[in-house]
């Protein structure tokens, strides 16, 4: 979609997304994934080494809250594609730092925004719930991106994923 050399990623888990994205990527491209949980990160590396992948990814563990600063001040990116996939109540926090972290023309994704429908309550008081609706509230009031909420259907339920294009 963008020919994605730099990929920032929120939410490594076991890896199975970063497979994917980093499989996409060029020869010379990297993948930075970050996870706050040492555990998963330790599974992900693993799955990345079994894929073949590893010397194209950096897992970073911590918070992506204190890691994503961390990132700017180190001057990497900026990032082609953001793959937001982490805690629901962040999101608007991860998807501003995407923003701060993307270039012209790049693409944020985050995924799991329509969740199963609840979205559309208001008067919801799940946490993810919450942050979902927040995270629609700031990207509708940021002028640099254009964006959709795609609903998706598979064997899971229902769920969707926002897409995002930074400003040229």
């Amino acid at each position: 979609m963008v020919g994605a050399r730099s990929i920032l990623e929120v939410g490594t888990l076991g890896g199975y997304s970063t497979i994917w994205l980093a499989r996409a990527l060029p020869a010379d491209g990297r993948l930075v994934s970050l996870e706050a949980e040492p555990r998963h990160a330790e599974v992900a590396v693993a799955n990345l080494e079994r894929a073949g992948v590893a010397d194209r990814v950096d897992v970073v563990v911590g918070k992506a809250l204190d890691t994503l600063p961390r990132l700017a001040e180190e001057g990497r990116g900026p990032f082609d594609l953001a793959f937001i996939d982490a805690d629901k109540q962040s999101n608007a926090d991860y998807f501003q730092w995407a923003v701060r972290l993307g270039r012209p023309g790049g693409v944020i994704v985050v995924d799991n925004v329509v969740r199963g429908g609840s979205v559309v309550d208001e008067g919801s008081d799940d946490a993810a719930v919450v942050g979902t609706r927040r995270l629609f509230e700031v990207v509708a009031a940021e002028p640099r991106v254009v964006a959709t909420a795609v609903q998706t259907v598979g064997s899971k339920g229902h769920d969707g994923f926002l897409l995002a294009v930074l400003d040229q």
